[in-house]
């Protein structure tokens, strides 16, 4: 079982930055691969990033390749999304997720994922 704290969102201009942050619970952290999705009013959860369990690959929508940067700290049990150069249309809720341990697949699906953190909201103006 795993639990998912997301932190870290807010409200910035655009072109600002900000680093959301997932704590996750558990001891095998390092076997999940881990994931961001964001959820804009009226749209489906749509896939931001994600990083494998092993080797460390990562894996970005189109929309934020060079802008965004997924990392984790499996000392801390800790995933990283660093958002740059943000825009009004990264405005969402962001969401974290694990899939099942030594899970390797597309990551790119929600249905990839086994577990989900509550949301931290960022807010990008114009």
């Amino acid at each position: 079982q795993v639990q998912l704290v997301e932190s870290g969102g807010g409200l910035v201009q655009a072109g600002g930055s900000l680093r959301l942050s997932c704590a996750a619970s558990g001891r095998t952290f390092s076997s999940y691969a881990m994931g961001w999705f964001r959820q804009a009013p009226g749209k489906e959860r749509e896939f931001v990033a994600a990083i494998s369990w092993i080797g460390g690959n990562t894996y970005y929508a189109d929309s934020v390749k060079g802008r965004f940067t997924i990392s984790r700290d499996k000392a801390k049990n800790t995933l990283y999304l660093q958002m740059n150069s943000l825009k009004p249309e990264d405005t969402a809720v962001y969401y974290c997720g694990a899939t099942r341990p030594y899970y390797s697949g597309a990551y790119v699906y929600t249905r990839d994922y086994d577990y989900w953190g509550q949301g931290t909201p960022v807010t990008v103006s114009s």
